[in-house]
């Protein structure tokens, strides 16, 4: 209930009024059934817009900070995660990543969608960031499919650092299932998940334009922290795009010229 009033209600339509988000490939998003909606992840705010284009209600993780804030800010914001139904990750990884996961998993066998970035956090620059595992490992023991998604301009919007993103139209773009079932009993081979994982990114570039790093956002993030960002030798000797493959010919995508914000 809290979910729908929110986005039908409270923070959904002033969001569709400032923002004017438009979304392409709706039609991919199956209409019952579970589904993993895999997507590149920019902005806080990615949370928010993606719900905000999608006929039927989206569970994502969300990291263990959103739920031990303090003072009246932490309390709302924990209670507007919770309300939402987002689910806490220790993104330590571990025990409590292992749970988190098997939350999700969960949420698929119930036969809804679960939202998830498989950079495992924002991207630090606006480039696509190898994605990590556990994406795999849902797809193969839950048996559902793989709906890539590329959100446009959040980060623009939204960079690091900035609380109230900017006025400015927001995209989606959503992608044709994909069906890992040819893998299915192999979601304990480190290899397959691998190569899962980067066909899964390999779409997610596809549809967003994105330059791809072959490295984890989180590393990179920690190298920026210590005044050690990647040097430009070290960047031109990592693959081109995920699994290696040659980049795709795409550009990052752009809003219509005219037109409504989807209804």
């Amino acid at each position: 209930m809290f979910y729908w009033l929110m986005k039908r209600v409270f923070v959904g339509p002033l969001l569709r009024l400032v923002y004017r988000p438009w979304v392409r490939g709706a039609q991919h998003v199956p209409g019952d059934g579970p589904a993993i909606m895999a997507s590149n992840h920019l902005a806080v705010i990615d949370s928010f817009f993606l719900p905000l284009v999608l006929d039927r209600e989206i569970v994502f993780i969300g990291k263990q900070e959103y739920f031990t804030g303090r003072g009246l800010k932490g309390r709302m914001t924990a209670g507007f995660m919770r309300g939402v139904g987002t689910i806490p990750v220790d993104r330590g990884g571990g025990k409590a990543s292992e749970a988190a996961l098997r939350t999700g998993l969960r949420r698929l066998q119930e036969g809804g969608l679960f939202g998830i970035y498989p950079e495992g956090t924002r991207s630090p620059d606006g480039r696509l960031y190898r994605g990590k595992t556990g994406i795999a490992r849902l797809a193969l023991e839950s048996g559902a499919p793989v709906v890539p998604v590329a959100m446009v301009g959040t980060g623009v919007a939204q960079p690091m650092g900035r609380r109230i993103p900017k006025v400015m139209r927001i995209g989606i773009v959503i992608g044709e299932p994909m069906d890992f079932s040819r893998y299915r009993g192999m979601e304990n081979d480190r290899f397959i998940l691998r190569s899962v994982t980067d066909e899964i990114m390999y779409a997610i570039m596809s549809l967003s334009g994105q330059e791809y790093a072959d490295v984890y956002a989180a590393t990179q993030k920690a190298r920026i922290a210590t005044g050690h960002p990647a040097a430009a030798a070290a960047e031109e000797r990592l693959p081109a795009a995920p699994g290696g493959r040659p980049v795709p010919d795409v550009q990052v995508p752009v809003p219509p010229e005219d037109g409504p914000a989807p209804a």
